[in-house]
């Protein structure tokens, strides 16, 4: 158990990939397999035993006070740190420190669906007396994220960021643990990124930085598609979360939804609450849905066909037999 451990979980940024819908909620308040996206990863963070969380807000900050409070009802006791400016993810961690207690910190993405042990994390970290300890993943194409190196003791040989010929597959997955002196030494009252300035100037200047790899579920859910399967993986318990409003299956349905009997919902979909599904439909009367985030409030009309990441944003209203190929509907 994790109680002598607290964590930052930085959930400032405005989610421009994934606009329309953010434009309404923050990204890490989008719902995903029935609840806000943050609710799964405060399950997690919850069930590792630490007890303690500060939120860094900035974009929509009062949402996530409205939606969680204090904490009470996740078990938890959450603290709300509101940037007036971008800090970036340095300058969001360091933001938090006043608040911070624990002399070893989990810090988290708050865009990142993750299935990791983190008491292996922080055994990592300590077993290795770490200054800082990053959670690697390892992926196909390293190319768009954080590249880590290590050597066989899992010390941290670079940090390249999106390199072109990665030299190893491991990506940084936005999942951290700071010794707290560390973040008290990241400077304040300017933008700065752990990425590109905190883990090289730590290299640099020759401290432990540590890897921890593992084969855990990981995705980046920055991305229409990826906010998609994230969801599907959670109802179908691919991806692992204590705050799922239902039991895993091919499909969520959420109190108040309506299904015809004859209607197809299947590959991990959620139906909202007040939904209703028609006749013969995979939405609607005669529609299909397939790898589409539709909005609240949103209108699909009989026989529409949505397809390859449609975005459908708030209140809008698709005409019978609309047809939609494109993902900037």
């Amino acid at each position: 158990m994790l109680d002598d451990v607290e964590a930052v979980v930085l959930v400032g940024g405005k989610g421009t990939r994934l606009r329309p819908l953010t434009l309404s909620a923050p990204k890490p308040m989008l719902p995903t397999a029935g609840v806000p996206f943050l609710a799964h990863l405060l399950s997690r963070i919850r069930a590792a035993g630490v007890r303690r969380v500060v939120l860094g807000t900035s974009y929509m900050a009062e949402t996530f006070a409205k939606e969680f409070g204090g904490g009470e009802e996740l078990g938890l006791e959450l603290v709300y740190v509101v940037e007036d400016e971008p800090l970036g993810t340095g300058g969001g961690i360091r933001n938090a420190a006043e608040h911070l207690t624990a002399e070893t910190v989990l810090v988290f993405n708050g865009d990142v669906l993750c299935g990791t042990d983190l008491g292996a994390v922080v055994k990592t970290h300590r077993e290795t007396s770490a200054d800082v300890t990053l959670h690697l993943v390892r992926v196909p194409d390293p190319r768009a994220f954080g590249c880590v190196p290590t050597d066989a003791s899992g010390q941290v040989l670079a940090f390249l960021e999106k390199a072109e010929d990665p030299p190893t597959d491991q990506i940084n997955a936005g999942c951290y643990v700071f010794r707290r002196s560390v973040i008290d030494a990241i400077p304040t009252g300017r933008p700065v990124s752990v990425e590109r300035e905190t883990f090289p100037g730590l290299l640099k200047a020759g401290v432990r930085v540590s890897g921890h790899v593992d084969n855990a579920y990981w995705r980046d859910m920055g991305s229409p598609s990826d906010l998609v399967h994230g969801s599907a993986d959670l109802v179908r318990g691919v991806a692992p979360s204590a705050a799922l409003p239902g039991p895993t299956g091919e499909a969520l349905i959420l109190n108040g939804a309506e299904i015809a009997d004859d209607a197809l919902v299947f590959g991990g979909s959620t139906v909202g609450r007040g939904v209703m599904v028609g006749a013969g439909a995979r939405i609607e009367e005669g529609a299909t849905l397939r790898d589409t985030v539709v909005g609240d409030r949103a209108v699909v009309g009989a026989h529409c066909e949505l397809r390859r990441g449609i975005r459908v944003w708030p209140d809008i209203v698709l005409p019978p037999h609309g047809v939609r190929f494109s993902p900037d509907v």
